[in-house]
């Protein structure tokens, strides 16, 4: 008996262990392209269904979809309405799992074909010049998979004296109290095992092998689906409301489909039952497969209707924080993402560095009201705001950075490696930039306090000069939320905007200069002077950001331009 249980446990860890390595393949060998795909789901209820169905079918893990979509939420890719639908359709797309052990897992040997294809994976993955480490990384966990599954068959093929066949058959016969056992053990073997899907594959070995009846099987597929909620709830540790309504939303349809289920327990496994085809033998392994899809479907089709009442509820059982201050920045970095998804992590941070840009922006514009009009209003209603938006940018740099940090050390595709280098570049580019619309919104307060004045001409040359600056920042604010590589034309218009900004520099210098060897005020030519290099050493960052995204073109630009 002891044997049998480390045979078991051996086979669960193997089937564990497969199904994390094909769906962490799946996901670095798409890069990021399912979390953008995630990312941009629109507000169309349908749409999200489908997204989260597929997304789920293809990474073979409603947890992973679930923690994905809770932490895009946090962090403002999707709304609430939107990712309601994606939960949905990320419930149906689980049972892909059960459908697969069904139809081929004791049909056929796949244990005899797991063995090539987890070669031809382990060949994939150790030969980098064709970059397919992780779609070999998947196949050598569609191997595991199998094995594993074959090792758990075996491990449940025991003797009529064993113990746990006597064990199984008193739960068993209890009748309607056997049903609640049954929903309670699949629960709490769901959420210790953070699958699922891996659940159900036990379940269907266990009845392809009589040691549960269908009653009890049913019962523990719909505790399972009680079960997997523990992935969003532990994903909304410590986020904003939004994400926890979220994860709340996950768990009280699970619930609620599952007491609905249990209300209409004998009459919906009769349905079931009368619409699953006949098969030759072993009919309850299809019967449970069914059931569980049919379980999620009809889930879907009951509340879908009520997603914006949904979200009603969600905004009254879960209020804002009202507490919260907006000035502290907090990345926290999510483990279960990182174990469920790491490229999700990448994709995560990408949209603060979205956040960061917009918060350079915002202290930049504020500054033009300080150059056309240098007064006490400035320094009442902007200056405050940029102060301490440049101490936020400062928290938003070491939060991003030590969060990049840790990115790096997670097993990620070349193209979210590269990511993880250029923000952290960009984050201290970018405080940089917020230094630097500080350094000027003080230059501009200094000159209200002194009551220097500079001439309206002064003013009038200084203003298209400073628009300079603010069209080569926006193009490299839109480039960032995109944290794509910028093509030869746009670094080219980059470096045109740059060399204009240096070639007015030096001609408002030299009309300063001028001024005060005839006789100008010379502590105001020299603020002025200041401010002009400022907003050029302001626009030498931006660059800098724009040469990061184009490290592939630079260098062959910047000779042309010298």
């Amino acid at each position: 008996m002891v044997l049998k249980l480390i045979n078991f446990a051996g086979s669960l860890c193997v089937l564990l262990y497969g199904m994390k390595l094909m769906s962490d393949g799946i996901q670095k060998g798409a890069g990021q392209k399912l979390q953008k795909a995630l990312a941009f789901v629109t507000g169309n209820r349908f749409v999200g269904l489908l997204t989260g169905m597929i997304l789920t079918m293809i990474i073979q893990s409603s947890g992973a979809t679930t923690v994905m979509v809770v932490t895009f939420v946090n962090a403002g890719l999707m709304t609430l309405q939107q990712s309601i639908g994606v939960i949905f359709g990320a419930n149906i797309g689980t049972t892909v799992t059960g459908w697969i052990v069904a139809l081929f897992g004791f049909n056929f040997k796949m244990e005899t074909l797991a063995v090539p294809i987890f070669g031809i994976g382990y060949l994939l993955t150790v030969n980098k010049r064709i970059h397919k480490e992780g779609f070999g990384q998947a196949l050598m966990g569609f191997a595991l998979l199998f094995i594993g599954l074959g090792w758990l068959s075996s491990a449940f093929q025991l003797d009529a004296d064993s113990p746990l066949v006597h064990l199984l058959a008193i739960v068993q016969g209890y009748g309607a109290a056997s049903i609640m056992i049954g929903v309670v053990v699949g629960t709490i073997i769901t959420g210790l095992l953070h699958s699922s899907s891996a659940m159900s594959a036990i379940i269907i070995t266990m009845a392809y092998n009589k040691l549960v009846n269908w009653e009890f099987s049913a019962a523990m597929i719909i505790g399972s689906t009680i079960g997997s909620t523990i992935d969003a709830i532990m994903a909304s540790f410590g986020a904003k409301p939004d994400a926890k309504r979220v994860a709340l939303v996950h768990v009280l349809f699970n619930l609620s489909t599952a007491v609905i289920a249990l209300i209409i327990f004998k009459p919906f496994l009769a349905f079931v039952d009368f619409i699953t085809p006949t098969f030759s033998k072993n009919q309850i392994i299809y019967d449970i497969t069914m059931l569980h899809t049919i379980f999620k479907v009809f889930g879907a089709i009951i509340f879908l209707p009520f997603v914006k009442q949904i979200v009603w509820l969600m905004n009254r059982l879960v209020k804002d924080d009202e507490n919260a201050l907006p000035t502290e920045y907090h990345l926290e970095f999510n483990e279960r993402m990182a174990m469920e998804s790491p490229e999700g992590c990448v994709f995560r941070v990408q949209k603060e560095m979205t956040v960061f840009a917009d918060v350079v922006v915002e202290m930049f514009d504020s500054l033009q009201d300080g150059l056309q009009h240098p007064d006490k209003d400035f320094i009442e209603n902007h200056f405050s705001r940029i102060e301490q938006l440049e101490n936020y940018t400062d928290q938003m740099q070491d939060e991003i950075v030590h969060y990049l940090v840790r990115c790096s050390h997670l097993h990620l595709s070349d193209e979210s490696k590269d990511n993880v280098s250029t923000m952290m570049q960009l984050a201290g580019e970018m405080e940089s930039m917020a230094d630097g619309c500080l350094n000027i919104a003080n230059q501009i307060k200094k000159a209200v306090e002194k009551k220097m004045e500079f001439p309206k001409e002064d003013v009038d040359r200084l203003l298209p000069y400073f628009e300079l600056a603010r069209q080569l920042l926006y193009f490299i604010h839109k480039n960032v939320a995109k944290m794509q590589s910028l093509t030869q034309e746009q670094f080219e218009f980059a470096s045109e905007i740059e060399q204009q900004i240096d070639d007015e520099r030096r001609s408002l210098r030299k009309i300063a200069r001028d001024r005060m060897e005839k006789g100008g005020d010379v502590r105001t030519e020299l603020l002025y002077i200041d401010m002009v290099r400022q907003i050029e050493k302001f626009s030498d960052r931006c660059f800098d950001v724009a040469g990061e995204l184009g490290k592939t073109v630079r260098g062959s630009i910047h000779q042309r331009i010298s």
